[in-house]
């Protein structure tokens, strides 16, 4: 805000870093065995995790 007293300073590079990290969870979360974490074993969950990226950035 231009009112604002005391201004806070922000690095512009790392906060479109975030915003990248960030837009890859949403596209993870899409997926349902993804956000609900269907997979007892974490060795499968982090294949289906693989998968699900390979897939969202493929089709993007």
């Amino acid at each position: 805000k231009s009112n604002r007293v005391v201004i806070h300073r922000f690095n512009t590079r790392a906060y479109k870093g975030r915003n990248v990290i960030e837009r890859c969870f949403c596209r993870l979360k899409d997926f349902r065995r993804i956000a609900t974490r269907y997979d007892k074993l974490a060795r499968n969950f982090l294949a289906a995790v693989h998968l699900a990226a390979l897939v969202a950035y493929w089709l993007n």
